[in-house]
């Protein structure tokens, strides 16, 4: 039983879970650092610092992202890898104690039809929740009113949208302005990053499952081959 295509995918989808990991945790560290004091903002009743998160900054998507992304890179990956090795091993033993695949084998099999299906759920509610709070504004008087060390009060907020409306405000500094522009980049990239995840996380789980369903019928076809051979031998 060949492992070659497994082989050639479940690298690249580590590849693609550590990127993601990357981005979302480049995110979080902006929103606990950066975000987490204030930007200065020029409106044309006067300066006012806004706090650089709201009150209803909504962080759920992110951590099911990374979630979805550290299943795809561990249980995945590097279980994956693991597993095939001790695989390839065990088939070089006797056939009648090797036959088929292992239960670890088989554990292996599910966790890749699961992590599928967690990054599956990561990628619609994150989009669906990023279509529901985008073409908000940010109210200047609003914004003044509950200046630092205040929060802003309405809506909610996905860090995407926030930082897209901070964007559209007067900043002060230009050096505010290049961080979240930058910092916005890594959040669509890790947003749109789940789409490759999902297709990487979807190959590995068909292409172990048909290695699975061909393992069986190797086992059904040896024992087969078995009972033919002990039946002729009986003659």
């Amino acid at each position: 039983m060949s492992y070659v295509p497994l082989l050639a995918v479940i690298p690249i989808l580590m590849v693609d879970g550590l990127i993601e990991v990357g981005f979302v945790g480049s995110m979080v560290g902006f929103l606990h650092d950066r975000a987490g004091k204030f930007f200065t903002i020029d409106a044309p009743n006067g300066t006012f610092d806004l706090h650089g998160k709201p009150v209803g900054l909504l962080g759920d998507q992110g951590h099911t992202s990374n979630g979805a992304a550290g299943t795809a890179v561990v249980l995945v990956g590097i279980l994956g890898l693991l597993t095939i090795f001790y695989e390839k091993r065990r088939a070089r033993k006797p056939q009648t104690t090797a036959a088929g695949h292992s239960g670890l084998f088989i554990f292996w099999v599910v966790m890749t039809v699961l992590s599928a299906m967690l990054t599956l759920a990561a990628l619609i509610y994150t989009f669906i929740l990023t279509a529901q709070t985008d073409d908000q504004t940010i109210d200047l008087a609003v914004a003044a009113a509950n200046a630092q060390p205040l929060a802003y009060p309405l809506d909610k907020w996905t860090p995407e949208n926030w930082f897209t409306a901070v964007l559209e405000l007067p900043l002060a500094h230009d050096s505010d302005r290049r961080k979240i522009n930058q910092q916005l980049r890594l959040m669509r990239g890790w947003r749109w990053n789940l789409i490759p995840l999902l297709s990487l996380g979807v190959t590995v789980a068909i292409l172990a499952v048909i290695q699975l369903l061909r393992g069986r019928r190797w086992r059904e076809g040896d024992s087969r081959e078995k009972l033919r051979h002990s039946t002729q031998s009986g003659y």
